[in-house]
């Protein structure tokens, strides 16, 4: 097995991978395999040209620096280099690009608002069809989590060993990629506001599993370093016992009811 080697992004590079990205066709093939490596041919197989044509596309590429390419017997398999966009960006916009219009009278017509954001990142050994299942089957979910968890008609309960009452909706399901949720939960200890909370959760592909991306929207500082707490809680279990929640028969033990905080 033989690969490429990275370039070394210098400003020649940069204009290497600019007149390359000038290609409608290539910016498809790097999108195509921007978090996964494909064969030539499967790689053809996608697109109403010869396979030639691609070829010909693909070494441009790899001359950049987008893609690498890994020679496996007798097949090459290709992948994207994101990194080796870094800079092109800056090299693209203008001196004006960031600055605040002030003379918009339509921006009056509008509220808008910066809050923090949470993010939360676990990589897991499973396929990303087997990850998204474990947020989305109500039995898997209640394995890996340890606490009975229910999934009707889009809303979803768990009520946490220490007896915090969890409660929710899966605004929008898109398998088994993106799951957009608006939740809260009863507990007048925690600092969370009495009005759902929206979270995005998202499962791709990474190496020979998957990594799941949590973007957790909140309101204060206070709130955001909960939520880190919580959802490193969440995904530490996640990672902790998914191997066996897909296993019924070698199923983790349910959590034991528990106060929420020790004596001291």
């Amino acid at each position: 097995m033989a690969a490429d080697k990275p370039g070394n992004g210098s400003a020649a590079d940069l204009d290497v991978r600019l007149r390359a990205l000038r290609a409608r066709t290539r910016r498809e093939i790097l999108a195509l395999v921007w978090d996964r490596e494909l064969a030539a041919g499967d790689i053809a197989a996608a697109f109403a040209l010869t396979q030639a044509t691609i070829s010909e596309h693909l070494a441009v590429l790899r001359a950049a620096g987008l893609v690498t390419m890994t020679r496996v017997g007798t097949s090459r398999r290709y992948r994207a280099r994101p990194e080796a966009l870094n800079g092109l960006h800056g090299a693209l916009e203008g001196t004006t690009k960031w600055q605040t219009a002030t003379d918009i009278p339509e921006r009056a017509l509008a509220s808008t608002a910066t809050r923090p954001v949470v993010i939360a990142r676990v990589d897991l050994p499973t396929p990303p069809e087997t990850t998204f299942a474990a947020f989305t089957d109500p039995a898997v979910y209640s394995r890996w989590l340890q606490v009975p968890v229910t999934i009707d008609d889009g809303n979803f309960a768990a009520t946490l060993e220490w007896g915090t009452d969890v409660r929710g909706r899966d605004e929008l399901v898109v398998a088994p990629h993106l799951i957009v949720m608006s939740w809260d939960f009863e507990d007048e200890n925690v600092p969370v506001p009495g009005h759902p909370l929206t979270g995005y959760l998202r499962v791709r592909a990474h190496g020979t599993g998957s990594r799941v991306d949590v973007h957790q929207l909140t309101e204060n500082t206070e709130q955001a370093t909960f939520m880190e707490a919580a959802w490193g809680m969440v995904l530490g279990r996640l990672t902790a016992n998914l191997g066996a929640a897909t296993d019924p028969a070698a199923s983790p033990s349910p959590k034991r009811a528990r106060p929420k905080r020790s004596s001291a």
